[in-house]
């Protein structure tokens, strides 16, 4: 392996992009979950407990995207450029979702007819997931054209929303109580299902459509490698009925959170040195040197501050929530 400072600064910068972007996935994902799934909750006392639960952690979770793209935009500000030109339309409609979302939060507890504002939320956390799951398909594709690319991308469009339902079921679970706890086990199961179907379909088009990937997973060490981190995620899945079954409470959102670091951290090894496939690797589009260590300096200060805070404020609100109507 080269070991020069300039691979070893892209190397630890691709670490560090990957555990940003972790990061947001698991924690915004929950609340994007617990969004979409309030648009099948039919009472409003319990769409109130679903937005007691993320009422004090929402703004910060969204946080880390926004480290994400700073990150991305200094580290590597040719993907940066790319992903921007080639994505501009879903990552406008992505930003302009969390707005929506941010609004609805804030002014619906004032409204006298909440109704609409649970609407605009639950229409903004789906159409978030949705477009986050397109720039996922874009990028495994290499942004190639062509029909087998769009289904891929659908597909992956479909199973990061299910992803997203199920980590905001789970979170749901050991968050609210009563009746509403007993729709998030029941959503649970139908998101674990349609997540699971995803994962395969992905996995498969994945290795059929991109010959990146394909040179990758023949290289030495890596295909047992997979081989592990899927057979973690098949038994975090198998726990997640396990736990549901016995009635646990923390233990299926534990599950899911590992479901999807496995399954980043399986991505991650199978596009690795690529950024986006068949258009830049990490050299290609990283930075100079310098520029890749004053911000390793200044990221290294901030980062466990980021996550010392997120740690606190979950530690805070912990335990289930009570809804007040």
């Amino acid at each position: 392996m080269n070991s020069s400072p300039t691979s070893m600064l892209t190397i630890a910068w691709f670490c560090l992009i990957g555990i940003f972007l972790i990061f947001y996935v698991i924690t915004d994902g929950f609340d994007l979950g617990v969004g979409i799934l309030s648009l099948f909750t039919k009472k409003e006392e319990h769409r109130d407990s679903i937005f007691a639960s993320i009422a004090h952690v929402w703004d910060a979770n969204e946080t880390w995207l926004v480290a994400l793209g700073g990150a991305l935009f200094g580290a590597f500000p040719g993907a940066y450029a790319m992903l921007l030109q080639s994505l501009y339309v879903p990552i406008m409609v992505l930003i302009a979702s969390l707005i929506l979302r941010g609004a609805a939060i804030e002014f619906r507890h004032a409204a006298h007819r909440k109704r609409g504002w649970d609407l605009i939320f639950g229409i903004g956390s789906l159409l978030a997931a949705l477009t986050q799951g397109v720039i996922l398909g874009k990028v495994i594709t290499g942004l190639a054209p062509g029909i087998a690319s769009e289904g891929f991308t659908v597909v992956a469009a479909v199973g990061v929303t299910a992803g997203y339902a199920l980590l905001g079921a789970t979170y749901l679970v050991k968050k609210v109580s009563g009746q509403l706890e007993q729709i998030a086990r029941r959503y649970t199961v139908i998101s674990m299902l349609l997540t699971a179907a995803s994962a395969i379909l992905l996995s498969a088009g994945t290795m059929l459509f991109s010959p990146i990937v394909q040179a990758r997973w023949a290289q030495p060490g890596v295909f047992h490698v997979l081989v592990a981190l899927a057979t973690i995620a098949i038994l975090s899945f198998v726990y997640i009925a396990y736990a549901l079954r016995v009635g646990s409470v923390r233990g299926p959102f534990r599950a899911s959170v590992l479901i999807f670091i496995v399954s980043f951290a399986g991505l991650a090894i199978s596009l690795f040195p690529s950024l986006i496939p068949g258009h830049l690797t990490v050299t290609a589009a990283a930075s100079e040197n310098p520029t890749l260590v004053f911000m390793l300096l200044g990221i290294g200060t901030v980062l466990p501050i980021m996550i010392g805070y997120n740690l606190y404020q979950y530690h805070v609100f912990r335990g289930k929530v009570v809804a007040h109507h």
